[in-house]
């Protein structure tokens, strides 16, 4: 590893197995000694959605991490962190990790079979709330979409699971692959609502959906796979009814951008916090 004034910035992908695939993200190790304007100046020069920076914990596999996109931080970031995870794995080996994020305490299980590394976050406790009905005209006039073009079964909600996320269903595929977006109106609108991604969201089946995130906020287009907006997807959809209170849901992102992802949410009676999985690798 690299001194601190001159990290190692590692390239790893999230939620696909194959590099070309699902989200990339830089990774910095050891970001010791890294101000917020180098983390920031990382990012920006990667052009990743986002990158993360660790620094060592009190215990042992436990690390500070923070996240930056080209153009801010951001309080939490799934892509990243199964990103990282798999990164620290295979260098001190598969098993538990314990992160300090922003947004609070997040674990973190990494396990390998049959030589697939997965690793499995879980959220800090999610919640879910209303939006204006002017809030929600002014969402779907950047985004071009009219109001009869929405899921009725899907009502619109800004869910949390360590980001907010306004969470907006396709009442078809191609409604959903349909996106070209106001990007400095629907930027304005983000900040506003304090909002890191819009989860746009089609259903396939009961427990099968397509998604896509516009990241205006975060200064790029679409990000490709988002294990943040997939934890506050799990949370809306049980709060709502929409699937039960035990459920695995398989969320696909990235098709509409050539960089297929796979994520996996779970969600488990008795506990409010979702889990997210996927696997990563390298990018060389």
């Amino acid at each position: 590893m690299t001194t601190n004034a001159h990290p190692e910035v590692l390239r790893y992908t999230a939620f696909s197995a194959r590099p070309e695939g699902g989200n990339p993200a830089g990774v910095v190790l050891d970001a010791d000694g890294l101000d917020d304007a180098a983390m920031l100046a990382i990012a920006a020069d990667l052009g990743y959605s986002e990158s993360a920076f660790l620094t060592p914990g009190a215990a042992q596999r436990s690390y500070g991490i923070r996240y930056f996109s080209p153009k801010a931080e951001v309080p939490f970031c799934g892509h990243a962190t199964i990103a990282t995870a798999i990164a620290l794995a295979e260098r001190i080996g598969p098993g538990e990790l314990v992160f300090a994020t922003r947004a609070g305490t997040v674990p973190v299980t990494v396990a390998e079979r049959d030589g697939t590394v997965t690793a499995t976050l879980t959220s800090v406790e999610p919640h879910v709330e209303e939006i204006s009905g002017d809030d929600l005209a002014e969402a779907l006039a950047a985004l071009d979409w009219p109001g009869a073009d929405l899921d009725p079964a899907f009502p619109p909600r800004i869910a949390f699971a360590g980001a907010r996320h306004l969470v907006l269903a396709a009442a078809t595929r191609a409604r959903l692959a349909d996106l070209s977006y106001d990007f400095a109106r629907l930027e304005a609108l983000m900040h506003r609502l304090d909002l890191i991604t819009v989860q746009l969201v089609w259903r396939e089946s009961a427990t099968v959906f397509h998604v896509r995130d516009p990241f205006p906020v975060g200064g790029v287009v679409e990000d490709p796979a988002t294990g943040a907006a997939a934890a506050a997807f799990g949370a809306y959809a049980r709060e709502l009814g929409l699937v039960p209170e035990d459920a695995v849901l398989t969320l696909h992102q990235g098709e509409d951008l050539g960089r297929p992802g796979e994520l996996t949410v779970t969600l488990r009676a008795g506990d409010p916090r979702v889990r997210v999985s996927g696997t990563g690798t390298r990018i060389d």
